[in-house]
C-alpha cells in the first residue's frame, strides 16, 4: 500500500494532507485545547478525525469545518461519535465562523492546517478574534516561529505583527515528520494563539497596519526612514518617539501600531 493511504483514505496532494498518526502527540494537543462544553468547540480540516475522536469524548458537541467531500462524509459515518459532530462541508478560508456562536459561549478553534492555506487562514481568523478564547494550530514549525518571534529575530515580519496585534502567541510543542502519514518535508509545530481580552495598542484601521507592514516588510534591508519616504518625515517618527534609522524587524508591533494610526490621523 502507498505510503500516502492512512485508514483507507489516499492523502490529497491539492489539499496538503498530512494525517497525524502519533497517539502522545495527539494527547498532548487534545490537554492544551481542553475541551470542555463552556466553549463551542470548532475543529477545521478535521482529516481523518486524529483529534475529532479525543475532542468529542470530552464534549456534547463539536463543529468540523472540511473541505474534502469524502472525508466529510466519513466522519458522518463514524459510529458512537459521529453524531456528536456537526459537519460544515465547505472551505475554512471563505466560512463564517459567526454561524457557529452559541449565547454566552466563547470559541475554542484547533486543527492540523494544511500548510498551503495556513497564513490566509489564520488572517481570516483574525477577524472573529473577539468571539474566541483561544486557537490551537499545529503548522510548519517555521510558522510557528514567526508567529512566536520577538523583535530583532530573523523570523519577525507582517504575519508577526498582525498575529500579535490580535493575540498572544506561545509555542505548544515541536513534531517531527514521522507523526505523520505521509511524513511532510519539513518540521512541525502546535501554536496556542490567545486572543487580547483588550487590544493592548488599538489600531484606528487594521487594513492601514496591514499596509504598513507590507510597505516595511517589503524591504527588510530599508531603513523606516527610507521605507516610509514621503509618507513619514524625521519630525512624524520623533513625535512618534520612533528612530527611523531601525530596520522593520527591530520595530515592536506598537511601533506599526503609532506609524498605522498617525497615517489615520494625518
Amino acid at each position: 500500500m502507498s505510503n500516502n493511504v492512512h485508514m483507507g483514505h489516499r492523502a490529497r496532494k491539492r489539499f496538503g494532507q498530512n494525517f497525524l498518526h502519533d497517539m502522545s502527540v495527539i494527547d498532548r494537543i487534545v490537554a492544551a485545547i481542553n475541551p470542555s462544553n463552556e466553549h463551542t468547540l470548532v475543529e477545521i480540516g478535521p482529516g481523518l478525525g486524529a483529534l475529532t475522536q479525543p475532542v468529542a469524548e470530552q464534549v456534547d458537541c463539536l463543529n468540523v469545518v472540511e473541505l474534502d467531500r469524502d472525508l466529510a462524509d466519513r466522519l458522518t459515518r463514524q459510529p458512537g461519535w459521529g453524531e456528536k459532530l456537526k459537519i460544515h462541508q465547505g472551505d475554512a478560508l471563505k466560512f463564517d465562523f459567526t454561524t457557529l456562536m452559541e449565547e454566552g459561549k466563547k470559541m475554542k478553534i484547533f486543527g492540523n492546517l494544511p500548510y498551503n492555506i495556513s497564513t490566509p487562514l489564520m488572517f481570516h481568523l483574525f477577524e472573529f478574534a473577539d468571539k474566541v478564547e483561544n486557537m490551537h494550530f499545529m503548522l510548519q514549525k517555521e510558522v510557528v516561529e514567526r508567529l512566536c518571534a520577538a523583535p530583532g529575530h530573523k523570523n519577525y515580519g507582517r504575519l508577526t505583527v498582525m498575529a500579535q496585534y490580535y493575540c498572544k502567541a506561545v509555542p505548544v510543542l515541536e513534531v517531527g515528520p514521522g507523526a505523520f502519514t505521509p511524513p511532510p518535508k519539513v518540521d512541525s509545530a502546535v501554536v496556542r494563539l490567545v486572543p487580547h481580552a483588550e487590544k493592548p495598542y488599538p489600531v484606528d484601521d487594521v487594513e492601514v497596519l496591514s499596509q504598513v507592514c507590507l510597505t516595511a516588510f517589503n524591504m527588510r534591508r530599508k531603513t523606516l526612514r527610507n521605507s516610509f519616504k514621503g509618507k513619514l518625515d524625521d519630525a512624524a517618527f520623533e513625535a512618534l518617539g520612533i528612530d527611523p534609522s531601525l530596520r522593520p524587524e527591530q520595530l515592536p508591533v506598537s511601533g506599526f501600531i503609532a506609524i498605522a494610526n498617525h497615517l489615520c490621523r494625518t
